[in-house]
């Protein structure tokens, strides 16, 4: 079980209980200090009490020597600093485990104390900061990984690039729009832009980077096995300074645009008073039925495109429900009042521009309300 001791932990291996019993007696109160005289039972140790953060070895010991336990500790422990004890005659030994072992430092027999305590402090002091530095790498990694989430639920496709011209990020739209199976960070952003089935996107992000900022083009990709109409624009990097950082190339999908526009004419046509209006809503009706259609033959799967699809089918149900209270108010002597509200409002609800209702369904809507609080009907139409 590892210890929960906050002091920093070492581990001293010596076939030599003396020197164990020294060097325990040395670093008590500073340190979480481990003994064993069996190299083989050193790395359990480590197992057991890890973060370790420094080891100290003999070199002569039974079984196993300090170079081959060094060797295994870097191999099963590489954050553990290692350090080895040595004799006069063991030369070619310490050259294997700076070699071999990747020790940090070692020790001649005899030994000052105050020499020794110095090199285990900056040891422990070592393994911290590579700690200090493992946290921070994940945490950044983490943050990255936030981040690139973040920026793959965006709409809008964003390539960064950094001054000399090399991707450092692309959000998942924008791998999308110029059909990057591969991780796009490194490579040349112009030999990115140029395998895309536009030959004239290079220029075009060439020219939109030679400009101040807030220009734009539009260009057809091809993207998934279907053409889509992109915005493309560059907009600068600066750091707080105003230094520059690079550039963001962005891909925003306007394929829908055009439709949008058709459907907001459309629902125009309700927006005014006067005569015939049931005969446009019916028309009106109509006419968002074939935009679906052209809609569902874009072959364009975007949010922008599926945005606009539950728009017109939420207007569609709007508009039908309108029609059917209106039709219940003038067929029926006592429809169910209730049944009529409810329908009503539900409908009211998937009308697309909630604050801005017909002329005539605001009066429908008091016809409902009136009905229901009187139970008068006089079976007429309003609509």
């Amino acid at each position: 079980m590892a210890s929960e001791s906050s002091l920093p932990k070492i581990l001293i291996v010596d076939d030599e209980e003396a020197i164990l019993e020294t060097m325990t007696f040395t670093f008590m109160g500073e340190y979480e200090v481990f003994t064993t005289a069996d190299p083989r039972r050193a790395l359990d140790l480590l197992d057991e009490n890890a973060p370790v953060a420094v080891l100290i070895t003999d070199q002569r010991m039974p079984h196993m020597t300090g170079v081959e336990l060094l060797e295994a500790v870097y191999t099963q422990h590489p954050e553990t600093v290692r350090i080895m004890l040595t004799g006069f005659a063991d030369s070619d030994a310490t050259i294997q485990a700076i070699n071999a072992g990747h020790a940090y430092a070692y020790i001649s027999k005899p030994w000052e104390p105050e020499e020794l305590k110095g090199v285990v402090r900056r040891a422990a002091e070592l393994h911290a900061l590579s700690l200090e530095n493992r946290r921070l790498v994940l945490d950044l990694q983490h943050a990255n990984s936030i981040m690139q989430a973040v920026m793959d639920k965006l709409e809008v496709g964003a390539i960064a690039v950094d001054r000399e011209g090399l991707v450092r990020a692309a959000n998942a739209p924008a791998r999308a729009y110029l059909q990057l199976d591969d991780d796009p960070r490194g490579r040349k952003i112009d030999d990115l832009l140029a395998n895309s089935d536009s030959g004239h996107l290079v220029e075009t992000v060439r020219k939109l980077a030679d400009e101040s900022g807030g220009g734009f083009e539009e260009m057809d990709l091809e993207a998934g096995g279907s053409g889509r109409r992109v915005r493309i624009s560059v907009q600068p990097l600066v750091d707080p300074q105003g230094l520059s950082l690079g550039r963001v190339v962005r891909f925003k999908e306007i394929s829908h645009e055009p439709l949008r526009r058709t459907f907001e004419e459309i629902i125009d046509e309700l927006m005014g008073d006067g005569d015939g209006f049931r005969v446009r809503v019916e028309s009106v009706l109509e006419r968002l039925g074939a935009l679906m259609v052209e809609v569902d033959a874009s072959g364009v799967a975007s949010p922008n495109m599926a945005e606009l699809a539950e728009v017109i089918s939420r207007a569609q149900t709007a508009m039908q429900g309108w029609l059917d209270v209106d039709e219940s108010l003038q067929r029926e002597d006592y429809p169910d009042a209730q049944l009529l509200r409810d329908r009503m409002l539900l409908a009211n609800k998937r009308w697309p521009r909630p604050s801005a209702f017909p002329v005539r369904i605001q009066a429908l809507a008091r016809r409902v309300e009136d009905y229901y609080e009187s139970g008068e009907n006089p079976r007429e139409r309003t609509l």
